[in-house]
C-alpha cells in the first residue's frame, strides 16, 4: 500500500463527520484513496464507555471496534478520486462479524480496511482490527449514502 503524505492523511481524516468524543480513528497511517486504508486508535482509559463496560475490568465494547472499522471504511470511500463524496454516508449492514479479542486501557489498535465493491450509493469493505499481533475483530461492512449529484429527497406524503 502506498503511503500518503501527512497532509493527504490529515485531509482524508477530515471526511469523518463524527465529533471528537465519537471518533475511533485517531490517526491514519496509510491510505490508497478509494481502495484501502490503515489507521490507529488508542484506548486512552478515560473514555466514558469504559466506566460501565465493565467496572473493575474495563474493555472497549465490540460494537465500537466495528465502529472504528466503519469510520475508516468511510474515510477510504469518501477519499476516492473517481467518485464524489456521498452526503450522509452511514453504516447500514454488517456481515460475518467476529470478535476475537478485547482491547483495554492503553491498547493501540491497528485498523485495516479494504474496499470490496461499490454500487451506486452502497460501499462494501472488508475490515480487521489488530492489537499487536492478535486479530481482535473481523467484519464485512456496508455503508450507504446519498449520491451528491442525484439530489435524492424524501417524497411528500
Amino acid at each position: 500500500m502506498s503511503k500518503a503524505s501527512t497532509e493527504e492523511l490529515a485531509k482524508a481524516l477530515a471526511f469523518l463527520p463524527h465529533g471528537p468524543e465519537f471518533r475511533f480513528v485517531d490517526r491514519l497511517t496509510a491510505l490508497e484513496p478509494g481502495v484501502r486504508g490503515e489507521g490507529e486508535y488508542t484506548v486512552r482509559g478515560d473514555e466514558p464507555f469504559l466506566r460501565g463496560h465493565f467496572p473493575g475490568d474495563p474493555m472497549m465494547p465490540g460494537v465500537l471496534l466495528v465502529e472504528a472499522a466503519a469510520q475508516l471504511a468511510g474515510i477510504v470511500a469518501q477519499s476516492d478520486p473517481a467518485h464524489p463524496p456521498m452526503p450522509g454516508l452511514k453504516l447500514t449492514a454488517l456481515r460475518s462479524v467476529k470478535l476475537l479479542g478485547t482491547a483495554t486501557s492503553g491498547a493501540k489498535l491497528s485498523i485495516h480496511v479494504e474496499m470490496q465493491r461499490r454500487f451506486g450509493n452502497l460501499v462494501q469493505a472488508s475490515s480487521e482490527v489488530w492489537l499487536d499481533r492478535n486479530l481482535v475483530m473481523r467484519a464485512e461492512i456496508v455503508l450507504a449514502g446519498r449520491q451528491a449529484e442525484a439530489g435524492f429527497s424524501r417524497p411528500n406524503p
